[in-house]
């Protein structure tokens, strides 16, 4: 995934307009548009009612000086009820501005929070249906960091960003036209010394904002590298690594606190810089003002220059708010930019037309589509059905992860109904690479895989792999009861289905001795289990969908050999009457194989039952007897 913000030149006006105009800022609007589109245009009445109430009570500050104040002093009884009555009013409205301003603030953390579930919702529905390749091409570190810190940028931008510069911007027109009203010279004035202040302010802001892109980028490799020591602690603590990880985790800490520190640095002196530019500006125009009223000039009266005063460093402070606001804004476009990075990776491809339903025969025998349970699947094809039996051919299969890079290559092999076909060979011969053909983790270059005749690219590959069960040798287990776990392997499958599919690999032992038996909640992958009970879980939850197809990648290298006499004489009744695709290092394991095919990068070279590979005296039997061929 490309970093974000590279090549960013900073925060300048160029780079926000950039930014808000980039795809990614284009779709986050829109989205946000097509969800919240009332609630934000209440959002814009509130802003305008709020800007409108605080210019109308400064304005309020002539007339309280000029008509009710100074005509009162020196009066022996003066009559204080038009000045009441006119507090009242002013009253009125600034409480109608401060609700105004609660009002749509309130509305805007609805909209920030409603817009991140919708963006979570989304990018959570667009992950699960990318193919197997992404994950193994992208750390999850990386992923989890858009899910936190690219979306919370999103959230800064949606719910206080977006507000406070549209409030900025109706603060900044209402109170510019009101100057006007007030005094045109001062305003004049006015605007040439808050010209200076912009140009500061987009000189110092372009110097940081070209880091943010980067910082989110870092955060990504921080958050990669912890995820992956947190999963790799027995194995630091085994070869005594601490240190080095330690360190290691300092150099990825320090660069992103440069990053972070180039990007916030500059960015946090922006306001307290602004800020006192603004006050020499008020402290300029209060001395030419101030000399216009003493002398009577343009009209300029006490409570006009009060008033105006007022008025200049709300005039101000818009400048210092939005030099903050525009760092807010390429954030938001670096993390939205890596959002849709990941909405817009290419999904799984499933071309299949063919599905898998329960039938059952009529009473000539043939097949039909059955609305109740029958413990019989068929293949439904636009003009037959086919029988799931379980039948796999490979014919002449080819293929690489990468183009340029081939894995396997001219595979023929068969396995019918109910036999038992092995995979041995070296690390990186192929072998796991076969049975992610076999359920269309990866589609092939070149040649045919048939399932019961049926070519598997015209099987949907739900289907496909709803017929297929599947023992990882990576065993992974969700946060929830033992029995959860299980029926993960058929959603409706029974307590009863779940227990009997345990005793069947033999787990059902250890499962009743556990305090809580079958409700013994799992959390952490199972840390309170141990690695073979684990794999025990895993293989009671392939055996509860009774697969006709089975494929067990190292399931029993987990295992003691005790617990694995055990799990074999459950896996056998398993694999009884299915077709079965193991692939063991312990070639103990596949000695009842009906056909072992033994790979050597990426060509099966050999072929036969455990008999046969022995006497040929080849690979195999130096794999089984750990002798050299001579």
């Amino acid at each position: 995934m490309a970093g974000p913000g590279k090549g960013r030149r900073g925060a300048s006006p160029k780079d926000v307009y950039k930014s808000l105009t980039s795809g990614s800022m284009v779709r986050i609007i829109k989205l946000v548009l097509k969800h919240y589109w009332i609630h934000l245009i209440f959002v814009l009445i509130g802003i305008i009612l709020a800007a409108i109430a605080s210019v109308k009570g400064t304005l309020f500050t002539q007339t309280l000086i000029d008509s009710y104040i100074i005509p009162l002093i020196g009066k022996d009884n003066p009559d204080y009820s038009p000045l009441l009555s006119a507090i009242s009013k002013v009253a009125v409205i600034y409480i109608i501005g401060a609700a105004s301003a609660f009002a749509y603030n309130l509305i805007m953390v609805r909209v920030g929070q409603g817009s991140l579930r919708i963006i979570r919702k989304q990018l959570f529905e667009k992950m699960e249906k990318l193919p197997i390749k992404y994950f193994d091409t992208h750390p999850f570190g990386d992923v989890m960091s858009i899910y936190t810190n690219d979306t919370d940028t999103l959230r800064e931008f949606i719910g206080r960003s977006f507000p406070e510069i549209v409030n900025l911007l109706a603060t900044l027109i209402s109170t510019l036209i009101s100057m006007f009203v007030l005094s045109v010279p001062l305003t004049v004035i006015s605007l040439i010394l808050v010209s200076f202040v912009v140009l500061i302010t987009v000189k110092v802001s372009s110097l940081s904002g070209r880091y943010f892109g980067e910082q989110q980028k870092q955060l990504g490799v921080v958050n990669g590298y912890i995820e992956e020591m947190m999963s790799g602690q027995k194995v630091i603590k085994v070869f005594t690594h601490e240190q080095q990880t330690i360190n290691d985790m300092q150099q990825h800490n320090e660069d992103l606190r440069k990053v972070s520190n180039n990007a916030h640095g500059i960015a946090n002196i922006l306001m307290p810089a602004t800020a006192q530019l603004g006050n020499l500006n008020y402290v300029i125009v209060a001395v030419i003002g101030a000399i216009f009223a003493i002398n009577g000039r343009f009209g300029m009266t006490i409570g006009t220059l009060v008033s105006f005063m007022t008025l200049n460093k709300g005039f101000n402070r818009p400048f210092a708010m939005m030099s903050m606001q525009l760092n807010s804004i390429v954030m938001a476009a670096a993390g939205a930019e890596r959002v849709y990075s990941l909405m817009d990776e290419e999904p799984e491809v499933d071309n299949g037309i063919v599905v898998l339903k329960a039938v059952e025969e009529d009473e000539n025998g043939n097949l039909k589509i059955s609305n109740r349970f029958t413990g019989q699947w068929g293949w439904i094809l636009p003009d037959r059905i086919v029988k799931l039996e379980g039948d796999i051919v490979f014919d002449d299969v080819d293929f690489g992860y990468r183009p340029d890079h081939q894995i396997l290559y001219n595979i023929y092999m068969f396995a019918n109904k109910g036999q038992k076909i092995a995979f041995v060979g070296s690390t990186g011969a192929g072998k796991t690479t076969i049975t992610n053909l076999i359920n269309r983790f990866y589609d092939i270059q070149d040649g045919k895989i048939r399932y019961d005749g049926i070519n598997i690219n015209n099987i949907k590959k739900a289907s496909l792999r709803n017929s297929l069960g599947i023992v990882l040798q990576d065993t992974h287990l969700f946060t929830g009861t033992i029995t959860d776990n299980i029926r993960y392997g058929w959603l409706g499958a029974s307590d009863e289905d779940c227990i009997k599919a345990a005793k069947l690999a033999n787990a059902h032992g250890f499962i009743s001795r556990m305090p809580d038996g079958y409700n013994t909640f799992i959390t952490g992958d199972g840390s309170n289990l141990s690695q073979g009970q684990r794999q025990l879980i895993a293989i009671a939850r392939a055996a509860v969908s009774n697969p006709p197809v089975l494929i067990l990648d190292e399931a029993t290298s987990s295992i003691d050999t005790r617990t694995e006499q055990l799990v074999q004489k459950g896996m056998d009744s398993l694999m009884k009457g299915r077709t079965t695709f193991v692939i063991a290092h312990r070639l103990s394991t596949v000695q009842n194989a009906d056909c072992i095919m033994v790979l050597e990068k990426g060509h099966i070279i050999e072929r036969g039952s455990h008999e046969e590979l022995l006497e040929q005296k080849g690979r195999y039997y130096q794999l089984y007897t750990g002798n050299a061929v001579s």
